[in-house]
């Protein structure tokens, strides 16, 4: 193997620059070791992109961060990145079978008896999760029951009514950014057992919408890639790891690096798109077949000023009529501008001319908050799914199937070769909390090899 560090080469090479390789890195440049990070786009922050609207810094990925994330809000601390609670104040509304309501709360009542059974599916879910460890999933004695049919295919068997079905419908797709009969079931109850409980994984108040970060998530990234100086590359798109029991060699368009470890901080699915030889085991390979992004957009619009908490309205909303499904205020104040964060549901929406996909866009806020709605002052969208280089949704959407024969496979090492992101999390899987746990853990795992 050669080297573009004449022959010395690097402790560990960290693959992808995103949360989980950043902090990666920084604990192992803590512990002493040399290190190099690949990053294939023009910056840093993988999932997480803020940019500004009316002069307002808005999150185009990962936006907000709540009680027990531990892990991202004591780095945001030391990072001095400052939180915010994310507004919340006065009635949400719900868009639901042609007519727009207003309630309160997580659940909207949308008749007694439909509060009931969205309880039930609620308290059936969390049941589940009981006898299932969020480190070994596939353990669980029921496992493969729930494994081998989809959240969509569940709520069907224990009779879940159409309002739930649809209501869970939409926590798939602002939480995978995928359709129930996608996800695993097994998938669905870890997941929510790994954030907590539905109630925290939903909530504003309490849950992982409780704050956000005036500055925009990227600043944590910006932080810690400064931190780390030179040892960072950008516009370094990896594609091939060549590597033996004790060193790897990577190659990117910036050139070849050695190393005596590589941590791939990316998640499953942008595994295939690196060319790596010797070949690893076949049930790696098909884990990263079968461990696809999900795909989610979003919208947001600026206004003068945020009209709708002049009706008292919290800005908060759902929509059972695509392809705006949930809304946010993320408006800095009062008096300055109004800013609407929209989800927005990628299929279809994706392949519109950028003119049609705000006009679709507008009305979807204007069904909700009124024709104030369809006239702000500047407009953007996000598409991650149509992204030319490692394009996907916020985390996995894994299929049926997948945990029970390739879940011991997620983050066990293959090699010199480690992994890390969101996605190989114990809590908060898919969450900003998770892709930095994850590189706590990848960094100590490598730390404590090297050492020995």
């Amino acid at each position: 193997m050669s080297s573009d560090t004449g022959g010395v080469g690097y402790d560990v090479v960290v693959i992808g620059a995103g949360f989980a390789g950043l902090v990666a890195a920084r604990e192992l440049v803590k512990d002493g070791f040399d290190v190099v990070v690949l990053e294939g786009r023009d910056r840093v922050g993988g999932r997480s992109s803020t940019t500004t609207l009316a002069g307002v810094p808005v999150d185009l990925g990962a936006t907000f961060v709540g009680p027990t994330q531990d892990a991202v809000l004591t780095l945001a601390k030391e990072l001095d990145c400052l939180t915010e609670p994310t507004y919340c104040r006065g009635a949400n509304l719900i868009r639901w079978r042609g007519k727009v309501r207003s309630y309160r709360g997580t659940i909207p009542k949308l008749s007694p008896l439909g509060l009931l059974d969205i309880g039930r599916i609620q308290w059936q879910v969390e049941r589940l999760g009981r006898n299932i460890d969020i480190t070994k999933p596939w353990t669980a004695s029921r496992a493969a029951r729930l494994d081998g049919t989809s959240l969509g295919g569940w709520l069907r068997s224990v009779g879940a009514s159409s309002s739930s079905r649809d209501l869970m419908a939409i926590m798939a797709r602002v939480t995978w950014g995928a359709e129930p009969d996608d996800v695993s079931m097994l998938h669905a109850v870890r997941y929510v057992k790994a954030a907590g409980g539905l109630d925290r994984m939903l909530d504003v108040v309490g849950g992982a919408q409780q704050d956000h970060f005036p500055a925009g998530t990227q600043q944590i990234a910006d932080k810690m890639a400064a931190e780390l100086g030179d040892r960072v590359r950008l516009n370094a798109i990896v594609s091939r790891v060549e590597w033996s029991d004790d060193a790897v060699a990577v190659t990117s368009s910036g050139g070849v690096v050695e190393g005596r470890r590589a941590i791939l901080a990316i998640p499953p699915a942008h595994r295939q798109g690196i060319d790596i030889a010797p070949p690893l085991p076949i049930g790696y390979q098909q884990l990263a077949q079968r461990w696809p992004q999900g795909a989610l957009s979003k919208a947001y619009a600026a206004y003068s000023r945020p009209f709708w908490r002049d009706q008292h309205l919290s800005g908060q909303a759902l929509s059972d009529q695509g392809p705006v499904f949930i809304t946010f205020d993320v408006s800095p104040g009062d008096d300055g501008p109004g800013i609407l964060l929209g989800f927005v549901d990628s299929r279809g929406f994706d392949a519109l001319t950028p003119e049609h996909r705000r006009q679709t866009a507008l009305a979807g806020f204007a069904a909700l908050f009124g024709p104030d709605a369809e006239n702000p002052i500047e407009y953007l969208d996000h598409c991650w799914g149509a992204e030319t280089f490692a394009p996907g949704g916020p985390t996995a959407a894994v299929p049926p199937g997948a945990w029970t024969e390739f879940g011991p496979l997620l983050r066990q090492p293959a090699g010199p070769l480690h992994w890390a992101g969101t996605e190989t999390a114990d809590e908060w899987t898919g969450f900003l909390d998770g892709a930095v746990s994850s590189g706590q853990r990848a960094a100590a795992d490598v730390a404590a090899i090297l050492r020995s």
